[in-house]
Formats: C-alpha cells, sequence, structure tokens
C-alpha cells in the first residue's frame, strides 16, 4: 500500500498537515429508507450540490465520485465506499467530500473511528459539508459535535428500521401483497393491498406442475420435462414479459428441481398469502436469515388460486413419501422397495421375481442392484425374499412400539443416546462455556464503547486507544466464532429431542399393525441394509434398520454401512 503524505501524531492526536493540491473523491450515498425522506437527497442533488462546491475551490481536483444507491449506512460492507476507502489508503485521493456525516455511515463507533484515527494517519482530509464538519480544523464546534452527530445518525437508522419492519409486519397481517415482485403464476395488482392476479400462460406452466407431481413424477424429473419442452424459468419469462434483460447474471437458464419445489411448497398458489419468511439480523447486519414457519405470517383466502385444494393435498402428501418405489402390475407399491441397500456396493437391493410352476404366481425376492446387472465379479447376491424381509422389519417395529408403550421414559432415554453425537453429550458443560462467551461479548462491547468515549475526553493516548481496540476485535472474532460453534451443538440437541417425540408418536400408531405396509414403512423407515448371506449357517445374518428421527439418512451416492 502506498501512504504519501502522512500526518504527525503529536501527543494524543494526529495533526494533519494543510496540503497544496487536493485530489477530492466524492461520496453519495442514498437508501431505500432515504427516499422516502424527498428529493433533497437523491443521489444527482448530492452530487450536483457537491461537484459545483469542489469547482469552487482553489487546488482541488475532482478524481472520481464513489457511489452506493440502495444501499443503508449502518454498515461498511458497501461496494462504492469499498472502493473510496481504497483508493484513500492507496494515495489516489487525499480529500474525501459527502453532503453529511450519515451518507458516509450510521454505525457511530465506526463512523468515529474512521474520521478520528484512520483518516487522519494518512493524512487523509475528510469533509461533510451540510455538517461543517473539516477534519483539517480540530478545533471547530462542528468536530466537537460530531460524536454527537454520530450517535444521532445511528438512532435514527435504527429508529427508521423498527418502523418499517413494524409497517412491514402490519401489511402482511392485514393480507397485503409486501414481495417485490409476484410469485411465478401471478402478477401483482393494481389495488391497495397488491391483491395477486393470475397470469395465465405461466399460471398453466403451475398447473403442470402440480399434476405431474401428483402422479408421483419427482422434481427432477418434472425440471427435465420442462426443460425439453422449452418452458422459459421464471426469472427469464418475467424479464420477457417486461421486455427486460434477465437482472440475474449467473443464472444457467434451466429448471431446477430447486425451483420446482419453491413453486411445489407455495401455499400463494391455494390462494393463501405466506410472507415475512425471511428477516435481518439487525439494523445494522442485513444478513437474511429465514424464520421458523411459526415465525410466519399466513393470510388465507386473499386471491385467486391457480390449483385446487384437493390438487395441493395430494401432492403434499407425495411429498412426504421420500422413496416411491416401483410400481407393480396391480398398481400397489411394495412395503420395503428402493428402500434396500447392498453394503458392500452401496447398490439399492433390487426387487425380483420368478413364477411358480403350478399356479403361475410370483415369488419375489430382492438382490443386489449391482450383481443383478453385473454378474458375480461384482458384487455378491445379497438374496433375501420379500416376505422374510418384511417379516423381520415389522417384527423390529412391534417390539419397538410395545417397548415404548410399556416403557416410555426409558425407550425416549434410549433413543436419545442412539442420536448422541459427541458434541452433545457434555450439554451442561456446553451451556456454561456458552454463557461465559456470550458475557465475555456484552463485556467486550462496553469496553469498547468506554475506550473509544475516553479517548474523545483526552483520558486515554491515541496509539494505545489504536491497539486496545485491535486486541478486543480480535478477541471478539474468536469469541463469536465460539458461540456459533456451541450454538449449533444445543440446537442440535433440541431438534435431536423433537425429532425422538415425532419418533414416539408414529411408533405408537402401529403398535397393533397385522402387517407391514408402505405407509408404516414411508413414516418410519429411512433405509435397510441388507447384509450378505454367511457361508457358516450357524452365523446370524447382518440386517440393520435404519429409522426416521434415530438415524442419518442417506445422501444420493453414499455407501450405507452395517453398524
Amino acid at each position: 500500500m502506498v501512504i504519501s503524505n502522512m500526518a504527525v501524531l503529536i501527543g494524543k492526536e494526529y495533526v494533519m498537515t494543510r496540503q497544496s493540491t487536493y485530489n477530492v473523491g466524492i461520496y453519495v450515498r442514498l437508501s431505500q429508507e432515504d427516499m422516502r425522506e424527498g428529493e433533497s437527497l437523491s443521489i444527482e442533488n448530492q452530487k450536483k450540490m457537491l461537484t459545483d462546491y469542489v469547482s469552487q475551490q482553489a487546488g482541488w481536483n475532482l478524481v472520481g465520485i464513489y457511489e452506493d444507491d440502495g444501499y443503508s449506512g449502518t454498515n461498511f460492507d458497501r461496494p462504492g465506499v469499498k472502493q473510496l476507502l481504497d483508493d484513500a489508503k492507496s494515495g489516489k485521493i487525499n480529500l474525501i467530500l459527502c453532503k453529511d456525516l450519515s451518507r458516509f455511515g450510521r454505525n457511530y463507533i465506526e463512523v468515529g473511528q474512521y474520521i478520528d484515527y484512520i483518516f487522519p494517519s494518512f493524512n487523509i482530509r475528510f469533509i461533510a459539508l451540510s455538517d461543517n464538519v473539516d477534519t483539517l480544523d480540530r478545533n471547530s464546534t462542528a468536530m466537537d459535535l460530531m460524536p454527537i452527530m454520530n450517535l444521532f445518525n445511528e438512532w435514527h437508522a435504527a429508529n427508521t428500521s423498527k418502523k418499517v419492519r413494524s409497517v412491514l409486519a402490519q401489511n402482511a397481517k392485514e393480507g397485503k401483497y409486501i414481495a417485490s415482485f409476484a410469485a411465478y403464476g401471478y402478477l401483482k395488482g393494481d389495488d391497495e393491498k397488491h391483491t395477486p392476479v393470475i397470469d395465465e400462460p405461466a399460471a398453466k406452466v403451475v398447473r403442470r406442475i402440480f399434476e405431474l407431481r401428483a402422479t408421483g413424477i419427482t422434481p427432477t424429473q418434472i425440471a427435465k420435462i420442462l426443460n425439453a419442452d422449452g418452458v422459459p424459468i421464471p426469472s427469464d419469462y418475467r424479464a420477457q414479459r417486461l421486455e427486460k434483460p434477465n437482472p440475474y447474471k449467473n443464472t444457467f437458464h434451466y429448471w431446477s428441481h430447486v425451483a420446482v419445489r419453491n413453486i411445489l411448497s407455495n401455499p400463494i398458489y391455494i390462494g393463501h398469502l405466506a410472507q415475512q419468511k425471511f428477516t435481518t439480523v439487525s439494523f445494522k447486519n442485513h444478513k437474511s436469515v429465514r424464520r421458523g414457519k411459526d415465525e410466519w405470517v399466513i393470510a388465507e383466502n386473499t386471491h385467486e388460486p391457480i390449483i385446487s385444494q384437493e390438487l395441493w393435498d395430494k401432492c403434499q402428501e407425495v411429498d412426504r413419501c421420500a422413496s416411491h418405489g416401483k410400481i407393480m402390475k396391480k398398481g400397489i407399491v411394495l412395503p420395503l422397495n428402493s428402500m434396500m441397500f447392498c453394503p458392500d456396493c452401496g447398490a439399492k437391493m433390487k426387487l425380483n421375481g420368478h413364477a411358480k410352476k403350478k399356479d403361475g404366481s410370483v415369488n419375489y425376492f430382492y438382490a443386489c442392484g449391482t450383481y443383478s446387472r453385473c454378474g458375480s465379479t461384482a458384487c455378491t447376491t445379497h438374496y433375501i425374499s420379500r416376505k422374510q424381509i418384511e417379516k423381520i422389519v415389522l417384527a423390529d417395529i412391534l417390539a419397538k412400539a410395545r417397548y415404548v408403550i410399556e416403557n416410555e421414559d426409558e425407550a425416549r432415554q434410549e433413543f436419545l443416546r442412539r442420536k448422541e453425537t459427541e458434541g452433545t453429550k457434555h450439554l451442561d458443560d456446553v451451556r456454561q462455556q456458552l454463557a461465559k462467551c456470550q458475557s465475555r461479548l456484552a463485556e467486550l462491547k462496553m469496553m469498547t464503547q468506554k475506550v473509544y468515549q475516553d479517548k474523545l475526553l483526552g483520558k486515554v493516548p491515541e496509539d494505545l486507544c489504536l491497539e486496545t481496540l485491535s486486541q478486543f476485535r480480535a478477541e471478539e472474532a474468536e469469541l463469536t466464532e465460539k458461540v456459533k460453534s456451541l450454538t449449533v451443538t444445543l440446537e442440535q440437541d433440541s431438534k435431536a429431542r423433537d425429532d425422538i417425540e415425532e419418533f414416539i408418536c408414529r411408533l405408537k400408531q402401529y403398535a397393533d399393525a397385522p402387517e407391514l405396509t408402505r405407509e408404516m414403512c414411508v413414516d418410519l423407515i429411512e433405509y435397510v441394509v441388507i447384509g450378505d448371506r454367511p457361508k457358516d449357517k450357524s452365523t446370524p445374518r447382518r440386517i440393520q434398520i435404519y429409522y426416521k428421527f434415530l438415524d442419518n439418512g442417506l445422501a444420493d451416492g453414499e455407501k450405507p454401512e452395517l453398524k
């Protein structure tokens, strides 16, 4: 980094030197909240005011205008301000000019650190024109009042954010459509509530997606069908309708299973608005965070549906069945079809059958898919009859159901131990560590503010202040990562307990089941691993049943293993 015209540290402050020539960088910013303030804050008005001012100053050269349109001032993760700071530190510019302090930022600590420490250390002059702030004149009244102005700007940002959140939440409760643009299949209405209006060309595609899903076709297969038929993806369709280029430049312009699932899971298509699904961490941290479903704002029957309730319910039922299996000639799916795996090669067990000689009925059995396709050189058969494996699985389910009914508390603890991870074995210790970390983070925040305030009052030397703040930030970053890790561990434990309760509830439903059904398997079983038949018949065969909510499912291509 090139640093020119360094300021001199004298006593507690950097003393800036006046320069004969100033290379000026103008910074302008306008957030969505600021747009409500009126035309006087517009980007173009800011540019005109500041460029006119530069042109009136002797020895000032306008190097560039740095712009952030639509960005909040509560953090410095903005492209325009990042480039401005890079050019300032490299020596390309030595004077930063903006309309007022709030344009530069609304985080009073960060703004204060830039203006009080960073800019003066590089001899970079900073001027907030409307606030009469000029760092070259450290003794001015405006400079004395600057910390108060920065604090007010941050309060204003927090207050504005609170008001905007409140208005959006109230509008959602009242059934107003608050999204930036309508969901695929709809247009935003012109009425006060922006009630969704059916866009028939896209609505036909939506109906087709639901109808295909209702027949058991997977989202991936639906996506392939749409791509083969040349159906534009939602963002391309919207751009074509508006006669504008697609703003999402990195899109692949192909339907994906994710896009299909998003449509299949959106209740807007049965006339309900599900809004407020996402929020931000805080008015300073604009990272989007998905809310829990219990926090969504649901407004029912707000507009005309595209599909019927019956079709929606049918698709939801299909979705609940993760493995569909092979449909037999009679139109049924065998209970365990597509749920069984070979532990040696990872292939699914393939359903086979051979006819009885006398009556022509079929005896079904399962064999390793790799063996069925490639023979004994690739894998062994892992043969097991359909009746035998269904009998084994049914017996295990009934045994667990009886265990739950006879001693539910003991069963609950055993199931929890089955889900236990290394991280969740010592939860009391985890909670204590988390509390200590959170307490220390709160202390660091207060200490940071105190150091900054002490500096403003001249109680702490400049160099010591910078060193202390650097140490605080390093510790804060380390503690923040630790808090994230500990929080994940506790969330895993909470989810595990919820999973066990759901598993127990489902088990009780099948306590008196006379036979194994497809519904039972879909409700309870993740997959079954079929060990090979041992050569020594006295050795028991290993068959492992992996249950939903107790065990993890298999990712695509993942090889199962016997426990």
